[in-house]
Order: structure tokens, then C-alpha cells, then sequence
């Protein structure tokens, strides 16, 4: 079907050239419309019914595979992919959000752990970051995630029936996160170069004080250029997609907490100058990930956006061992030295003025 279109350039032969642009625009629009019908229709499942599927497994389905059949036997897999647009989306809103009310309401029992207590932030600057987040989101997140879909089945990201194991997951799982770990501390690297910082990374550290909303907080380059080693793991190791949606979660959820503002994690006994009164116990009660070894957690990496531009330290995302081996964690090492050595003295300090107390009730 051709649409006539107005060309005012042809005045002498409007029709013909008109009809020759519609032409070449038809055409155009043709395997475009066949490409994104196919990803629309593209069913994932052989199977017309579960009992189909227990046949051609040669056994019965488990809970969760009868479930998962049910919810997915008539949906494509494009539109299960693009779950992950909607799971990115629910937890960086509602993940922050416990952080957000403790630094609104300010609890005794939660303000002890928070790393820099001297920096507070208003609503309006959550409600800025959420926005301008959102917006970086929808402009580069999301159309990357829907674009890369031919990638993923390239790849050999598959949907259907079975599901893997547990140890399979948990297998794939380290294998993300310790690759995504080594790419993004040189990526990270990288943008603390002068051109780098100063014309993408240094958005990030608009938050010298990190706090949860601002985990995603960035250039819309950095989010991308940072992005693709999230996308490497599973391009190597190819998984089912339920452990596609779980690693991207968890890798959402670990970043957040990373930047939450608080002791959550398997801290230290020191905090940042700022911090006038350290807690005798720095470690957030009932966190399960201060056991797991390397992990760099919230005062680690909320020392590399205290130092900020000047940060030639703590570039790992998820764990400490690539700081440790190429060198990047003195000056880290350097500050709690100082600060171990400051609080030792002040420790001492407050012993002799106690003892010159007792000492006058004599005098």
C-alpha cells in the first residue's frame, strides 16, 4: 500500500516522485515490521500442554517448572527478556527506599552506622536523583536492554523447559559477578582518567557522601560503558533466563547497597574522619554478605567518593582482590592507618585524663 505524501521539492513531477519516496519507504518499513512481528510471535515453548512437556522430558514437571509453563507457554521471548527493563525499574525504586527513610527519620539505632553522619540529604534531592535516574533509564537502559535482544539469543540465553538446577544457578552466578568484578575495576579505572572524569565519570561523584538512589546515578555513557560487563558473564557462560533476571537483581541490589550510606556490610572498626563517635560494634546486625570473602560493601567504596576526583583507590565494584593485587588500595590502607593510629591516641588520651581525675579526688 502506497501513502501519498507531500513533497514540495517536486513540484514539477509531485506524483512520481512522491510515489518513489513511499515506495522506498515501504520498503524500508517492511522487514522492519516483519523483524518486530517475529520477536512478538515467537512462542517459547514446543509444548501445547503440560502433560506434552512431561512426555518429551520423560518425566513429571516440578512446582516451579509447572509454574513457570503456566506463566510463559504463550509468551514470546522477546517480552520475557524485556522483564528485565521492568525488574530494573521496581528495584531501584523500592530497594532504596528503606536507606531513604532511615536518612529522613533519622533513628539512634540506625544513625550509628552511617558512614559520613555530618551529610544529610533532603527529599528534594532524593526526588532530583530519582528523576534524573529514571530519565537515563528510559533513554539508554531501556532501549539497550530491548535492542541487545538478538545478542541474547545469539548467545544462547534459552527459556524453555528444563529449568536449571540450583547449583547450576549458584555456579553461574559467581561466574557473573567475578567477571563482571575484574572488567568493571579497569572500566572504572579508566574514567578516572582526566578526560574520562571530567567528562563522564565525574557525574557520578556529584555524591561525595553516597546514598542508595544514586547507586545508577551517572552519564548516560558511564551507565552504558559500565553496563556491558554486566552483559559479558552471560555471554560466556549462557544461562536460562530466570538466572538472567536473578543477575541483574542481585547485581542492582548489591550495587544500591554499595552506595546506601551506611555500615551494612562487612566493615571495619573505622569510619571517616567525619565520624566524631565510631560504634564499638561497626557492623549492621543480620547482614548475611559480611561472610562472603573480598567483599567490598558500603565503607569501602564510600571511601572512594569521600576522596572523590583525586581517588586513585577502591575502583572495585563487588570485591577487593583486584585493588589488592594491582595496587590500588594504599591509599585506603594509608587513611585507616592514620585513623587507627588517631583513635589509639585519643584512646589513650581520655585513660590519663581519667586517671588525673581519680588522682585530684586525692589531692
Amino acid at each position: 500500500m502506497l501513502v501519498p505524501i507531500y513533497c514540495p521539492g517536486f513540484a514539477h513531477h509531485p506524483h512520481h516522485a512522491c510515489t518513489l519516496f513511499s515506495t522506498r519507504l515501504h520498503q524500508f518499513h517492511l522487514p522492519l515490521a516483519l523483524f518486530l512481528l517475529s520477536l512478538v510471535a515467537a512462542t517459547m515453548l514446543p509444548f501445547a500442554s503440560i502433560g506434552e512437556a512431561e512426555v518429551a522430558m520423560g518425566r513429571d514437571l516440578t512446582a516451579v517448572e509447572t509454574a513457570w509453563f503456566r506463566y510463559s507457554a504463550g509468551m514470546s521471548d522477546f517480552w520475557l527478556y524485556a522483564h528485565n527493563v521492568v525488574f530494573l525499574l521496581l528495584v531501584y525504586t523500592l530497594a532504596p527506599l528503606p536507606f531513604v527513610m532511615a536518612e529522613l527519620k533519622r533513628p539512634k539505632a540506625i544513625q550509628k552506622y552511617k558512614l559520613q553522619p555530618s551529610v544529610h540529604f533532603p527529599v528534594a534531592t532524593f526526588v532530583r536523583c530519582y528523576k534524573n535516574v529514571v530519565k537515563t533509564f528510559i533513554v539508554a537502559v531501556g532501549p539497550l536492554q530491548l535492542l541487545s535482544y538478538p545478542t541474547i539469543k545469539w548467545v544462547g540465553i534459552r527459556t524453555g523447559l528444563p529449568l536449571p538446577s540450583v547449583w547450576e544457578v549458584v555456579a553461574q552466578l559467581a561466574v557473573y559477578f567475578l567477571v563482571e568484578d575484574y572488567f568493571s575495576y579497569w572500566l572504572h579505572r579508566a574514567l578516572h582518567c582526566r578526560w574520562g572524569y571530567q567528562h563522564i565519570h565525574r557525574i557520578h561523584h556529584e555524591f561525595s557522601a553516597p546514598m542508595a538512589f544514586a547507586a545508577p546515578y551517572a552519564h548516560w555513557a558511564e551507565v552504558l560503558i559500565l553496563g556491558f560487563p554486566a552483559f559479558l558473564g552471560p555471554a560466556l557462560v549462557p544461562c536460562h533466563i530466570l538466572t538472567l533476571w536473578l543477575w541483574f537483581v542481585l547485581r542492582h541490589v548489591e550495587a544500591i547497597e554499595t552506595h546506601c550510606g551506611y555500615a551494612v556490610f562487612f566493615f571495619h572498626a573505622l569510619s571517616f574522619p567525619s565520624c566524631a563517635h565510631p560504634p564499638d560494634n561497626y557492623d549492621f546486625p543480620q547482614t548475611p554478605t559480611k561472610y562472603i570473602p573480598f567483599y567490598v560493601g558500603a565503607e569501602y567504596h564510600d571511601y572512594h567518593h569521600y576522596v572523590g576526583e583525586k581517588s586513585h583507590s577502591n575502583f572495585a565494584s563487588v570485591f577487593t582482590y583486584c585493588d589488592y593485587v594491582y595496587g590500588t588500595d594504599k591509599g585506603y590502607k594509608y587513611q585507616k592507618t592514620q585513623l587507627a593510629k588517631l583513635k589509639a591516641q585519643g584512646e589513650a588520651n581520655m585513660q590519663n585524663e581519667e586517671m588525673n581525675g581519680i588522682w585530684d579526688k586525692y589531692d
